[in-house]
């Protein structure tokens, strides 16, 4: 059992490492204040092979590993801890291998290497009004026409809305849409990859908007509307009626990625209070981490963020056991328990990392000048639900450890 990165795996951090110290790290404040995130940036990012990982090279990936996606984002997290570059890494490594595995071969052509370039987008769109935890209950529908799917509905939370819509070549999502009566359930949905925008071109009957969020900043989250918008059948990802099964496929790779953005956030939050607590000094010229109070807390994240760590690179390995090695005997169900058992652990240190960090600032963390809280609201996105609730990620470990016979929703 070993529990090391391989010499490779460890490189490729390291440069991605250096890369983005240089390139991130020194604007990742002001990216979280003005509220974007540079094209140039984006298009530096892609440059440099961060975007589409595991997607083979004859589709415009770089053909390596989940694993290695996962280190990526970990870095672009640490570097811009209010994690907002790491949401739009982890987005474009997950659901761009989802389209490659299932997509039409014109559709991947097409979509493909501009995400690798990094002057494309493609994420996903399940999420309504109505909730998103239950996409059995999507309301959005497809109709078919011929050749052509019609689609009236509403998605929401979206992330990268603005960045598809208004800087990049080409925009879109991996978007789920009923194609049977309510009745049929999860055995209703279809799944598409839904282009909103094609160097500046927008289909018929399709509008969107950025909402306020309080985190995260730099990357957009939005509202896409459709209204008979059409799009033609070649954009069906997999089976008509299947986009269920497949969007489950998807959530598992990108909740693997969101626990490496967590855990790369969770390191700079730990290491901004150990910094702080080396410095400061009180009561005759004693540093803060000398009492018990403010170092205990750190020790704790610290412990804490080694066991997330080994769980989340377990979870990517696994992931590259069933779809980049292909191991026989596995299934991509097999990742539901450690994709989700990652995410758990992950999240919630990062949300303490936050906390402890931001109380070993004291009064100060509650400063723009600290710049903690930009860390804190980052991972508070995930906390409350993004890509999946804690509590949904407790009852897929439940249901794959005691038995779906046993736990139902």
């Amino acid at each position: 059992m070993d529990f090391e990165l391989s010499q490779d795996e460890k490189l490729f951090k390291e440069s991605v490492h250096e890369f983005l110290s240089n390139e991130l790290a020194p604007r990742w404040i002001s990216m979280d204040a003005q509220r974007s995130i540079p094209t140039e940036l984006i298009n530096r990012m892609g440059e440099q092979g961060l975007f589409a990982i595991p997607v083979p090279e004859e589709y415009g990936g770089q053909g390596g590993t989940f694993l290695l996606a996962a280190l990526a984002v970990e870095e672009v997290a640490y570097n811009d801890p209010a994690v907002a570059t790491a949401v739009f890494t982890l987005l474009n490594n997950a659901w761009p291998y989802i389209l490659y595995l299932y997509g039409n071969e014109e559709v991947k052509q097409e979509v493909l290497p501009l995400v690798g370039k990094g002057r494309g987008f493609f994420g996903i769109a399940s999420t309504e009004p109505s909730g998103g935890s239950d996409v059995a209950g999507e309301s959005t529908v497809a109709v078919k026409e011929g050749l052509i799917y019609k689609i009236t509905g509403e998605k929401t939370y979206i992330s990268g809305v603005r960045e598809s819509m208004e800087q990049l070549e080409l925009g879109g999502w991996y978007l789920i849409a009923r194609t049977a009566p309510p009745e049929a359930g999860h055995r209703g949905l279809t799944g598409f990859a839904f282009i909103g925008n094609r160097k500046g071109e927008r289909p018929p009957n399709f509008e969107y908007s950025i909402l306020h969020t309080i985190g995260r900043h730099a990357i957009s989250t939005g509202t896409l509307r459709l209204n008979g918008t059409p799009i033609e059948q070649k954009y069906l990802v997999g089976q008509e009626n299947r986009g269920f099964y497949i969007a489950m496929e998807g959530f598992s790779l990108a909740r693997v990625l969101v626990s490496a953005a967590n855990i790369g956030a969770a390191q700079w939050a730990l290491e901004a209070a150990i910094d702080y607590a080396r410095q400061r000094r009180l009561f005759g010229g004693r540093p803060i981490a000398s009492f018990q109070g403010v170092s205990f807390p750190i020790a704790e994240v610290a412990s804490r963020l080694q066991a997330a760590r080994l769980l989340v690179y377990k979870a990517a390995q696994i992931a590259d056991k069933i779809y980049i090695k292909k191991e026989t005997g596995l299934r991509p169900h097999d990742l539901d328990f450690w994709a989700s058992a990652a995410k758990i652990e992950a999240v919630e240190i990062a949300f303490k990392a936050a906390e402890v960090a931001m109380k070993t600032y004291g009064a100060f963390a509650f400063t723009e000048e600290a710049n903690v809280f930009r860390n804190l609201l980052g991972v508070l996105s995930y906390l409350v639900g993004a890509e999946g609730t804690q509590n949904i990620m407790r009852y897929i470990v439940a249901r794959e450890l005691i038995g779906r016979d046993y736990v139902k929703g």
